[in-house]
C-alpha cells in the first residue's frame, strides 16, 4: 500500500510538471472561482438581512426587501457568469494538458526501438494513449472544475462564520475532520483499485485487438468458442475489479453525507438556542444565514469526496501514460553522425553477434563483403535469421558486436533517417496509410509529379487495377479498404519503383502476387537492380536463381555461399532445400 501512495504522489508531480505551461489559466481559473464563492455567499447574508426586515404582520419593509432581492438577482446572475468562464477557462487548461501528454506518449513511440513494440500488446498501448488519456481528462477536468471552488467555499464559509458568531463557528470546526479523515482513509483504498483497472482494461484491449486483426484465422480454425471464453475472463476479472473500485469509492459520499447531516443539525440546535437566548445579538436572519453557510460549507465536502475518487482514477491512468513517456528511447544517433546522401552501397559485414535475449544465441560471428551493384540473395529455413539480418542492415536493432559498413562508415555513426531512406524496402506485410492511392505511392518520393507516380505504377503492373478503382490514383484507401493482400503488394512494390535508392532490400516482396504477375515483376526488379546493391530474401528459391551471391543460413550462420549453379552443384544444404521444393 506504500508503495501504492508513492506511485500515486510521483505521478501526481509529473501531473504538475505538465500543468506549468497552464499556470496563468490556472491562477485566472481560481479568481473566477474566488469571486464566484465571495458572490455566492453574498446571498445568504443579503437573505438573513431580507428575513430580519419581515418584523410581523402589518411592519415589513417591502422597500428595502425589493432592494435586496434585486441585488440577490445582479450577484447570482454575476456569479453564473464567472462559473461558465471559469469551465471556458478549465476545459482549455484540462485538454491542452491531455493533448501534451498524448503527443509526448506517441512522439515517444517515434523514438522507442522497434524491440518495444514487439514485446509490447499493441492493443495495450492504444489504450494506454487513448482510453487512458480519456479517463485522465475527465477526472483532471472534475478537479479543476469542483476542487478549486469547493476548497475556497470552505474557507470562504468559515471565514464568514466566524465573523458573525465565532461559537457557533466552532461546532462546524470540531465535527468537520471526521468528514476529512473518511475521504483520506477510502481514497487511499482506491488508487490500487483503480490501478488494476486501467491494467485489466489495457490487456482486454489488446486481446480485442488481437482478435479483430486476426478474425479469419479465428473462423477458419473454429477458435470462436475459446476467444469468447477468454474475452470473458478478462470480462469478469474486470467486473470484479471495477465493483471493488466503484463500491470503495461509492461509500465516501454517503460518509460524509452523514457527517455534514452531523453539522447541520448541530448548527442548527445551537443556533436556535442562541437566537432563544439574546434574539438582539443573534437574530432569526443570522440563524437563517448559518444554516445556508452550514450547508454550504458541507456540500463541497460530498463534491470533493467525488473528486477525490476520480483523481485517483485520473492518476492511475495517468501513470500509465508516463511509463509509456518515460520508457528508454532508442539510442540516439553518434553526435557526429554522417548523413548518407549518395550511397554506393558497398556493404561490410564484419564478424557480429546478436541475440533477442541473452539466452538464445541467433547470429553469431557473420561475416560478409557486398560490393557496389551485387544482387545478395538470403535463404534458409524459417528462424534461421534472414528477417533480423534485414533489421540489422536498416539498423531498426543495433549488432551486440562486430559492425555493419556501408560505404567504409559504421552504419551506427550514419544517422538512422538517412539510413533507411538509402534503402528500398519491400515486406512480405504490407503497410497502407489512409489516404489516396497517389499518397500511398509517393510516401519515398512526396515531390514525384503524376507522371512518375503513374510511370512507376506501369512498371510494377499496378497500374490496370489502379485504373479501376472509382476514382483511380486519387481513390482513398486505407490497410483494410477492401484491396486484396496482392495489390497491396504491388502498391508497396510501386513505391520502391518512384522511390528508386541505392540499396534494396527485397523480403518475400511478391510472396502474395500470383505467378503470372509475379514473372512480369521479376523483370521489373531486375531492371530496377540493375547498378543498386540488393538484399532479396526468399522462401521459393526459383525466384534468386540469377542473384550474383546467394548466401545460406542456418541456425545464424552461413553455411554455403556460391551463385545458384555452384551450390547445387556442391550437393549440399542448399541442395537440398531447392530439390525439396522441386522433387516429384
Amino acid at each position: 500500500m506504500k508503495k501504492k501512495n508513492n506511485a500515486s504522489k510521483g505521478t501526481l508531480k509529473k501531473v504538475l510538471a505538465y500543468v506549468r505551461p497552464y499556470y496563468a489559466g490556472l491562477i485566472l481559473s481560481l479568481l473566477c472561482a474566488a469571486v464566484a464563492v465571495v458572490l455566492t455567499l453574498y446571498i445568504p447574508i443579503a437573505v438573513g438581512d431580507a428575513i430580519d426586515h419581515i418584523i410581523e404582520p402589518g411592519n415589513v419593509h417591502l422597500d428595502i426587501i425589493i432592494d435586496i432581492l434585486i441585488k440577490i438577482g445582479i450577484a447570482a446572475a454575476v456569479a453564473s457568469l464567472i462559473q461558465w468562464i471559469q469551465g471556458v477557462i478549465n476545459n482549455k487548461i484540462t485538454f491542452g494538458i491531455v493533448r501534451d501528454l498524448r503527443s509526448a506518449a506517441f512522439s515517444k513511440l517515434q523514438q522507442l526501438p522497434v524491440s518495444y513494440s514487439d514485446t509490447n500488446a499493441h492493443g495495450d498501448i492504444v489504450s494506454r494513449i487513448i482510453a487512458d488519456a480519456d479517463q485522465f481528462s475527465e477526472g483532471l477536468l472534475m478537479g479543476f472544475s469542483q476542487l478549486f471552488t469547493g476548497v475556497i467555499t470552505i474557507f470562504g464559509t468559515l471565514l464568514f462564520m466566524f465573523i458573525i458568531n465565532w461559537k457557533i463557528a466552532l461546532v462546524v470546526v470540531v465535527v468537520t475532520p471526521l468528514s476529512l479523515f473518511a475521504a483520506s482513509f477510502i481514497a487511499k483504498r482506491t488508487h490500487s483499485l483503480f490501478s488494476d483497472q486501467a491494467e485489466i482494461r489495457g490487456k482486454q484491449t489488446a486481446f480485442i485487438n488481437e482478435i479483430i486483426g486476426n478474425e479469419k484465422v479465428v473462423r477458419a480454425y473454429g477458435h470462436e468458442s475459446e476467444a469468447i471464453e477468454t474475452f470473458e475472463g478478462y470480462n469478469r476479472e474486470l467486473e470484479n475489479c471495477s465493483r471493488k473500485a466503484v463500491f470503495f469509492s461509492s461509500i465516501v459520499n454517503p460518509t460524509t453525507r452523514f457527517v455534514n447531516s452531523i453539522v447541520y443539525a448541530g448548527v442548527g440546535l445551537v443556533g436556535a438556542l442562541s437566537v432563544i437566548a439574546n434574539p438582539v445579538a443573534f437574530t432569526v436572519g443570522n440563524l437563517s444565514v448559518f444554516l445556508s453557510y452550514a450547508n454550504q460549507y458541507t456540500k463541497p465536502f460530498n463534491e470533493i469526496s467525488g473528486v477525490v475518487t476520480e483523481l485517483q482514477n485520473a492518476l492511475a491512468c495517468a501513470s500509465r501514460l508516463f511509463a509509456l513517456v518515460e520508457e528508454d528511447p532508442q539510442t540516439p544517433d553518434a553526435p557526429n553522425a554522417r548523413v548518407l546522401t549518395e550511397a554506393n552501397g558497398n556493404i561490410k559485414i564484419q564478424n557480429i553477434s546478436f541475440s533477442y535475449t541473452e539466452d538464445k544465441p541467433l547470429i553469431r560471428d557473420f561475416s560478409i563483403s557486398v560490393p557496389h551493384g551485387n544482387r545478395v540473395a538470403i535463404v534458409g529455413p524459417t528462424g534461421c535469421g534472414k528477417t533480423t539480418l534485414i533489421g540489422l542492415l536498416m539498423r531498426f536493432y543495433d549488432v551486440d558486436s562486430g559492425s555493419i559498413l556501408v560505404d567504409g562508415t559504421d552504419i551506427r555513426d550514419i544517422t538512422r533517417n538517412s539510413l533507411r531512406r538509402s534503402y528500398g524496402m519491400v515486406l512480405q506485410d504490407t503497410w497502407l496509410k489512409t489516404a489516396t492511392i497517389k499518397e500511398n505511392i509517393s510516401i519515398g518520393k512526396p515531390d514525384a509529379t503524376d507522371e512518375e507516380i503513374i510511370a512507376a505504377a506501369k512498371a510494377s503492373h499496378a497500374h490496370s487495377f489502379i485504373k479501376r478503382l472509382p476514382k483511380g490514383y486519387d481513390t482513398v484507401i486505407s490497410d483494410d479498404s477492401g484491396l486484396s493482400q496482392g495489390q497491396k503488394q504491388l502498391l508497396c512494390i510501386t513505391r520502391v519503383m518512384l522511390a528508386l535508392p541505392p540499396m534494396l532490400i527485397l523480403d518475400e516482396a511478391t510472396s502474395s502476387i500470383d505467378t503470372r504477375t509475379e514473372m512480369r515483376i521479376q523483370n521489373a526488379f531486375a531492371t530496377m537492380m540493375q547498378g543498386r546493391t540488393s538484399f532479396i530474401v526468399a522462401h521459393r528459391l526459383s525466384t534468386i536463381r540469377e542473384a550474383d551471391l546467394i548466401l545460406v543460413m542456418n541456425e545464424g550462420q552461413i553455411v554455403e555461399t556460391g551463385t545458384h549453379d555452384s551450390l547445387l552443384k556442391k550437393k549440399g544444404f542448399y541442395a537440398e532445400l531447392y530439390n525439396s521444393q522441386f522433387a516429384q
